[in-house]
This record gives structure tokens, sequence and C-alpha cells, in this order.
């Protein structure tokens, strides 16, 4: 990653998204807090009751460190471990104020580390905003038994990946209006490079000879490559290589 992913990062986030709020960025909340709903009838519920005040830090600090182990050693796929982290950061819920737009901004800030940039472009958060009873249902479904670690990370997957970057990545190709031949040119240089590449080989080392190819396209091929028996991956993960069979 290209800066530490710490607690402390994400307290200095929350401090600089309330720089203009006295006494509200940059630290833990004092206060144990709940996630309410209002019935129709103007009466609310607790759809979910977060960790306690005092729990908070040593929660953040383990959340941290399982994510950093399993981020650098590639266990598990980016785009299903940002919203698993994202997901325990919500039911803990660290902050008095401004817990989801943080959640918001730290998957942006994941993405961007992971190589999914299309968050520069598309407002990831406008998308949650127009698919909000969604958001909330998927939140509501895979935060039940959380406290017991018997819950289900499938809705919130498939809210993440399914609406969520879907959506973005269909917006973006949209606006960009990316022409079938283009796309091909930049496809067969891709294809180009690699079959010019000795022994394994990174993402980074096409981006190198191809600066006019996106990210997101590169990893399409590869993806397609790897189908079609032409290509190994060698581990997982921002850091992977690739081998040609």
């Amino acid at each position: 990653m290209h800066i530490p992913f710490t607690p402390n990062i994400v307290l200095q986030l929350h401090r600089d998204l309330y720089q203009f709020s006295v006494g509200q960025g940059g630290r833990w909340k004092t206060l144990d807090n709940e996630i309410t709903e209002t019935r129709p009838d103007g009466t609310q519920f607790i759809r979910f009751k977060p960790v306690s005040a005092s729990a908070t830090p040593d929660a953040m600090a383990h959340l941290h460190q399982r994510f950093n182990y399993l981020w650098e050693s590639g266990q598990v796929e980016p785009l299903l471990l940002i919203p698993s982290y994202v997901l325990d950061f919500l039911c803990i819920h660290p902050f008095l104020d401004g817990n989801g737009r943080m959640a918001r901004l730290i998957t942006l800030l994941l993405l961007y580390q992971a190589g999914y940039e299309v968050g520069r472009f598309i407002s990831l958060e406008k998308i949650v905003e127009n698919t909000k009873e969604s958001y909330y249902d998927t939140l509501y479904q895979s935060s039940q038994n959380w406290h017991q670690k018997q819950h289900s990370l499938l809705p919130w997957y498939s809210y993440f990946l399914g609406v969520v970057l879907l959506s973005a990545y269909r917006e973006f190709e949209q606006r960009v209006g990316l022409v079938a031949s283009s796309k091909g040119a930049k496809t067969a240089m891709v294809l180009e490079v690699i079959n010019h590449l000795s022994g394994d080989f990174s993402i980074r080392d096409i981006q190198d000879k191809c600066p006019t190819v996106g990210i997101d396209l590169i990893r399409r091929i590869l993806r397609l490559e790897k189908d079609a028996d032409r290509l190994v991956s060698l581990g997982r993960g921002p850091n992977a290589r690739w081998q040609k069979k």
C-alpha cells in the first residue's frame, strides 16, 4: 500500500472531514451509540447496537491488524477484503458522527490502493445515495449476529460488487464512450507486450510498456488470458505476478 493503513490514518481522515467542526473530528466515540430506524408511524427502533465506546480502540486495532495481514499476504481478493473491512467498520461504528461518510471515503482509498480507480471519475457516494434502500437492507442483513461472528457477508458482497461497483463501471463506460476499435487496439497492444515478456511479470510491467492503457482493461485481459489457460497467476492481490504457460 502507498500509505500504512492504520487506525491513526482513519482518525486523521475523520479529523480532516470535520476540520471546520469544533471538537468533533479525529477522536473515537466517547459515548455508546445505536443505529436506529423510524417506522412509518414515527416510532423508532434499534436496528443494530455497535461496539461500545470503551471497546472501540481495541476493536479498531484488531480490525486493522487482521486487515493488513490479509492484504499483504494476498490470501483474500481485494474486492472481497475491502467490503469485509467496511462492514466491520460500520458495525464498530467508531465515531459519534460521520461513520457512513468515512466508510465511503475509506472504500475509495482502498480501491485506489488495489488499483481500481473508477471512483476518481464516478461518484460512489451518489450511487449509494441512489440505492439507499438496498444499502440499508443489505447492511442490516449482513450485520445480524455480527457480535457472535456468525453473520453472512453474502448480501453485503452482492450489494458492493453487483450494485455499487458494477453501476460505477457502467456509468464510466457510458461517459467515456469507448469505441470497440479503440478497445481492440489497446487489447492487441497488451497481448503483444505479454507475448514478448520473459519470465514472470506484474501488472506494473505491462503499464510501463502500455502507458495509454488503463489498469482495469489490463486486469480484464489478464483474467481472460487466465481463463483461456494461457496465463497463470502467481499469488493474489495487487502484488500478484503472472506467468505464461
